[in-house]
């Protein structure tokens, strides 16, 4: 179990695993509230931050670089708890996550960004606006994150990480013995698509999986959602910023239904359906969602 302490190893390189060969992006790290963070800072002009989701990590990003790259800085942080930053021991209330986004842009000296979040990242992009409004230029929120999570939600795996009561331990005792199975269960509730799901995007999700000391961070954050449903949830309607809405088509942990009912709710927000697409469409279909990226940055307030 000391082992689950450790800090994680960070590789030199962030390694994508696209079509074509791209050029390769060294991954830095920043000390933010004391806690090392992972990130990425390629290109220039007006700054966008890309914020991924439960569980998740930098690499869910992975065909956003090259192409925003080109036209704005563009931001991907591993989320204190996830991925290669690290994992201190704190309760990951959402109040805390928002102060290490805000310390984050303090650091880096980003007065300003657009906010690019999908699912829990969209939550955490939705908090900033309404805590912190002056930092935030525009949203885009990705499927997610509504009110009510535990009524709306319907993928069966992320309703089970939900409501156990199974102590964070033998989850991580599990997750190494039957880690795997679980990974490939996740990936085809998450993603539309399975012949996307080929054995390297198999592997590599499972490697992040068994990354020591990410089960524990993670059950915090299950447990932390009162708060956010007491404390933001309630306000989303109060979210003033331009809003672009993005949704898969056929998301199976939030339907459909659920961004709609963001979108009557949020003020001045678009809509925009991927089609063929599930949970993460930023990954499973890039060039649709890069272009509306591109496009709603780019337009007038």
């Amino acid at each position: 179990m000391t082992a689950c302490a450790s800090p994680t190893q960070i590789p030199p390189y962030f390694e994508p695993l696209t079509p074509t060969p791209v050029e390769q992006i060294t991954i830095k790290t920043v000390l933010v509230h004391g806690q090392r963070i992972a990130y990425l800072d390629v290109g220039t002009g007006p700054p966008v931050i890309l914020i991924h989701g439960f569980g998740g990590s930098m690499w869910q990003w992975e065909h956003q670089q090259h192409v925003l790259s080109h036209q704005f800085r563009t931001l991907t942080l591993d989320l204190p708890g996830s991925g290669l930053s690290d994992k201190p021991d704190i309760a990951y209330q959402p109040h805390q996550m928002l102060e290490f986004l805000l310390g984050f842009m303090d650091t880096l000296e980003i007065p300003r960004a657009t906010l690019i979040g999908n699912s829990m990242g969209a939550g955490l992009a939705i908090g900033m606006a309404l805590s912190h409004p002056t930092r935030v230029d525009k949203l885009v929120l990705i499927d997610g994150l509504p009110s009510d999570i535990q009524h709306k939600l319907t993928g069966p795996s992320f309703r089970r990480a939900l409501e156990t009561q199974v102590p964070w331990w033998l989850v991580s005792f599990g997750n190494w013995l039957f880690g795997g199975l679980v990974t490939d269960s996740v990936l085809k509730e998450v993603i539309h698509d399975h012949s996307l799901l080929t054995p390297a995007v198999l592997e590599r999700s499972n490697r992040n999986r068994r990354r020591p000391g990410i089960i524990k961070p993670l059950m915090a954050m299950t447990k932390a959602l009162p708060s956010w449903e007491t404390d933001f949830a309630p306000r989303i309607s109060n979210i003033s910023h331009p809003t672009m809405i993005i949704w898969g088509e056929h998301d199976q942990v939030f339907p459909m239904a659920v961004g709609e009912e963001l979108h009557r709710i949020i003020p001045r927000s678009t809509f925009v359906t991927i089609a063929h697409a599930g949970h993460m469409p930023q990954w499973e279909q890039p060039e649709l969602v890069n272009r509306s990226l591109i496009a709603y940055i780019h337009s007038s307030p």
